[in-house]
């Protein structure tokens, strides 16, 4: 296992500069000046040609990748052309929603598409289960922002349950902070759980038809301790497997659904930095999503040996 996680990390460093190297490229590759955009219409073309010297946009793209890139390697991605900011502070500034959404959605998915895939599997080809798909594949097929709008208008505007938009930080409360996140989590959370739920009844049918399950059921053990006992048990790497993958999904969807609930997140954060050329921002943002999404990737490697002792990593 040590061996196995060292060649994990090597690898993951060349993720990270592969990373890195897009997410400069890309940020620099896209259209507009940012000292021009700074000092809007009316500036003259000598104000923008001295900011951007100060900002360092006058030398050649490569010095300005070697320039950032030994600052990020230890720790310094930069000043942010808006927030006159190093970009760390700005982003710890805006994690707080966009790390609470995420993690509330993942539970939100987990807690709605387990159940739901082993009951469609327990009650496979009754109307239980056809009702249980059904509501998967809609699920899956509806936008997240129109789910967020209609739920908006159902549980903010008519009903008046919880606040349109805006945010509560934790600090102000848990209770106040949930009544502002419940709705975007459960926006976010409720596609993926669609996902899972077909994944679990997937895997759930195609283990109960193991010869141990129906050892298990010869010996006269309970049902309910066949299902959740023992074939659940084998049903939880594909459910880790898609929770993994689906943290992507909810980093994008998150910044989608930041915009519409006014969360002051990263995402609007990023949104904001597109639209004034902000590139330490964006560069920094790039890379904090791509190194945590491999790390997510490496846990669930590392987890499957824990849930399948069977699994050996040399």
């Amino acid at each position: 296992m040590t061996g196995y996680v060292i060649r994990r990390s090597i690898g993951l460093v060349t993720v990270v500069l592969l990373i890195a190297v897009t997410a400069f490229l890309l940020v620099h590759l896209a259209p507009g000046d940012p000292a021009a955009i700074m000092l809007g219409p009316e500036a003259s073309l000598e104000d923008i040609e001295a900011l951007g010297k100060d900002l360092g946009l006058d030398r050649p793209i490569y010095v300005q990748f070697c320039k950032w890139f030994s600052h990020a390697v230890r720790g310094d991605l930069g000043r942010s052309y808006y927030y006159r900011q190093p970009v760390t502070s700005v982003f710890l500034t805006r994690i707080e929603p966009t790390l609470l959404l995420t993690a509330m959605a993942v539970v939100i998915a987990i807690i709605i598409g387990v159940p739901a895939g082993i009951i469609a599997a327990v009650r496979a080809n009754t109307i239980i289960d056809q009702a249980t798909m059904t509501m998967a594949v809609l699920g899956i097929s509806i936008p997240q922002f129109w789910l967020a709008l209609n739920m908006i208008l159902l549980f903010a505007v008519t009903l008046g349950w919880f606040p349109p938009t805006g945010y509560a930080p934790l600090s102000s409360g848990l209770l106040k902070n949930l009544r502002y996140m419940i709705l975007p989590s459960f926006a976010l959370g409720f596609g993926q759980a669609a996902l899972i739920a077909r994944m679990t009844r997937a895997t759930m049918l195609e283990v109960m038809g193991e010869d141990y399950i129906r050892t298990a059921r010869a010996k006269g053990i309970r049902e309910s301790k066949v299902i959740l006992g023992h074939a659940l048990r084998n049903v939880a790497i594909e459910v880790v497997t898609v929770v993994g993958l689906s943290f992507a999904v909810f980093m994008g969807g998150a910044f989608v659904l930041e915009i519409v609930f006014t969360l002051p997140g990263v995402g609007r954060l990023v949104v904001g930095a597109v639209r004034r050329r902000d590139f330490p921002v964006l560069q920094g943002a790039l890379l904090y999503i791509g190194v945590f999404i491999s790390l997510i990737n490496l846990a669930v490697d590392l987890l499957y040996a824990y849930l399948d002792p069977r699994i050996k990593y040399d």
